[in-house]
């Protein structure tokens, strides 16, 4: 690993030193790269790369420039180990081992598929891969500390072969200690990407391999939470006793996408393509024990004799698909065929009473297509739907609908309608454990209905945006108190409504975000707090004779008191509160916070949880795991160009 890093270090250093020397001469400019004009009278032009030359892009996608501008919104992300605004999360006293969900969300990589919820936070799926367009050679680093030994690093290196080729590697690392005992975290992922079009654009290419890691020491949450709360462990955390001593998690998520196409005639006469995808995803988790731990067991008839107290959980979905796709300005259609091939699988294990099956797999056929309208560019609509037949896992049926307009000159709505018809997520269909009753089977399990209706809209004062979400879920899927998977008979409804807002007076500014949420019914199946707030006071300004940009402020992260589900590190999933349990939050969360901005260089410094300096920490990410005390929390991002 130390080799990898070193070697993606030293790959831009050693491009980049072939640079020449600098030019001074007039410029003009030409489209996005500006022409500078030698002086003498010939045929050579120089050209002198912009910002507007280093893009990006999703795959069939429209490119983006590479946001190199200081804005507010940035120290919501660089300020979080996996690089995402957390709002509505609420992170553990490391970074790496996840995070409580406040808010329900739906997380589509989780279907037909092994995802345990707390692994899913880091996780990039098909659409999250960027490739890139750049004129010259391109390296990224995003650095991050750690809580008390490690760090996280993610580094970037992209590079056009000739004007229609690039590659692109990535690699993160994050190496985290943590404040209490047994919780180190380890997670890495390695990416190759590349992107390719031919010269007559009739052939396009993409295709990536990535490999992610999310390994977790898991110490049960701490023992003795009456001593927390008074206070009286305050200056001895790492040794604070915990439930657990020698219990790890680790997940692995392997992906291998292809994805092309062809324009067989004249696109001005025939306005269509031949899509062709290839992708294949293999899941494994695992949960590994050097021993029996006493807190899962109080008596010997409770141990399955013979069986290891480690276990292994896997999936793996093989995917073809073949489209048809109509392109014009105006409408993007494609519609195709998808074969799959899927399986599920963990330790095979002999009980009288439960039934665990040792593998399950089927072959599936179904259908893709996809919609996309512009008009007038006042009108944009994305349409998705994909349908396939199983056996094993059930029929689905998923569709995504997003219309965006601006009915008014600079005020934008946004609305959205989907729906998934799907088998719940493989970590609740089955599970075998050397604890008696943590091993289950789920069966005849029905698909879990999700139905999304909700939208936006973007208001001009004070650069507002107000939303809200109503989520209608039949067969809702969930861990009971005992880690049962349990499916609910009655629908379980959610509204969510809320909005977010930046107030500014000269260099200082305010930005809001605020949400109010209810279980509408059966709220004792989904525990959530009816308010999550967050408060950002801020000044920016230009510094240092206007060689740099500076942001100073405090923010503060709320939610209120309610009784959270308890985190279950055997499955890495939330269960309902147990009799031992109690309510979380109402402890606002505050950082202080200095970032600057130096050419395409970000600092991000943080004195995070400032309210444990004046006062012992009480806040909690789940019962019995607190969230993190006072630390000095340092990002860095920084952009080389050549």
């Amino acid at each position: 690993m130390k080799y990898l890093v070193f070697l993606l270090l030293m790959i831009p250093v050693l491009i980049f030193a072939q640079r020449g020397k600098k030019i001074d001469s007039s410029i003009t400019q030409n489209k996005d790269t500006l022409v500078v004009d030698s002086g003498k009278k010939d045929s050579l032009k120089i050209f002198k790369p912009t910002i507007q030359d280093y893009q990006y892009q999703t795959q069939f996608s429209e490119k983006k420039v590479f946001d190199t501008i200081m804005t507010f919104d940035k120290t919501y992300i660089f300020s979080q180990y996996n690089n995402r605004d957390n709002f509505g999360r609420v992170q553990f006293a490391n970074i790496g081992a996840g995070f409580n969900p406040l808010s329900y969300e739906v997380n589509a990589e989780g279907n037909l598929s092994l995802l345990p919820t707390n692994k899913s936070y880091g996780i990039l799926g098909v659409n999250d891969i960027r490739y890139y367009d750049v004129k010259t050679p391109t390296a990224t680093f995003i650095y991050h500390t750690a809580m008390r030994n490690g760090a996280a690093l993610q580094s970037t290196y992209t590079q056009n072969i000739g004007k229609r080729f690039n590659f692109a590697v990535e690699y993160m690392g994050l190496r985290s200690q943590g404040f209490y005992r047994n919780s180190l975290a380890a997670n890495n992922n390695t990416l190759f990407s590349g992107h390719y079009i031919s010269k007559s654009g009739n052939y396009e290419l993409f295709t990536h391999y990535l490999h992610q890691n999310v390994n977790n020491q898991e110490n049960g949450g701490i023992a003795d939470n009456d001593l927390f709360q008074s206070g009286n462990s305050e200056s001895n955390k790492e040794n604070a006793q915990v439930n657990l001593a020698s219990s790890s998690s680790q997940f692995s998520y392997r992906r291998y996408y292809l994805s092309h196409q062809f324009t067989p005639f004249n696109s001005e006469k025939f306005p269509f393509r031949i899509r062709h995808t290839l992708s294949n995803q293999g899941n494994k988790y695992y949960y590994f024990q050097d021993a029996l731990e006493n807190y899962w067991y109080t008596t010997a008839s409770q141990i399955v004799t013979g069986f290891s107290p480690s276990t292994k959980k896997y999936s793996n979905n093989f995917s073809n698909t073949v489209s048809l796709v109509l392109d014009n300005e105006k409408i993007k259609l494609d519609a195709g065929v998808r074969y799959q091939m899927l399986k599920f699988g963990l330790n095979e294990i002999d009980l009288p009473l439960v039934e665990v099956p040792a593998e399950l797999k089927e072959n599936r056929l179904g259908a893709v297509g996809n919609l996309q309208v512009k008009l007038f560019d006042k009108f944009q609509l994305n349409s998705f739907l994909e349908f396939s037949n199983g056996t094993q896992f059930g029929n689905y049926l998923k569709t995504t609908n997003n219309i965006k307009f601006e009915p008014i000159k600079d005020y934008f709505v946004n609305a959205k309608v989907n729906f998934q018809s799907v088998y719940p997520s493989f970590n609740y269909l089955a599970n075998s454990s050397a604890y008696r009753r943590f091993n289950y089977y789920l069966q005849d399990a029905k698909n879990q209905a999700v139905t999304e209706i909700g939208g936006s809209v973007n208001l001009k004062w004070f650069k507002s945006e107000l939303f809200a979400n109503y989520f209608r879920i039949d067969n809702y899927t969930y861990f009971d108190s005992s880690a049962t998977p349990r499916q609910s008979d009655n629908s379980l409804n959610i509204s969510q409504i809320g909005g977010d807002a930046t107030f500014s007076y000269g260099k200082f500014h305010l930005n809001t975000r605020v949400q109010f949420q209810s279980a509408l019914t059966n709220k004792e199946l989904l525990p959530m707090p009816s308010f999550i707030g967050r408060a950002n006071i801020f000044f920016q300004s230009r510094a240092f004779k206007n060689a740099a940009e500076i942001q100073a402020g405090i923010k503060v992260y709320y939610f209120s008191k309610f009784a959270s589900r308890e985190y279950f590190p055997i499955l890495n999933e939330y269960i309902l509160p147990t009799a031992n349990s109690f309510s979380i939050g109402g402890q606002p969360i505050a950082d202080l916070y200095f970032n600057m901005k130096v050419k395409k260089m970000f600092f991000f410094i943080e004195g995070q949880q400032i309210g444990t300096l004046i006062s012992y920490n009480k806040a909690y990410a789940f019962p019995s795991y607190p969230v993190y005390d006072f630390r000095l929390n340092i990002g860095i991002v920084w952009y080389l160009f050549n």
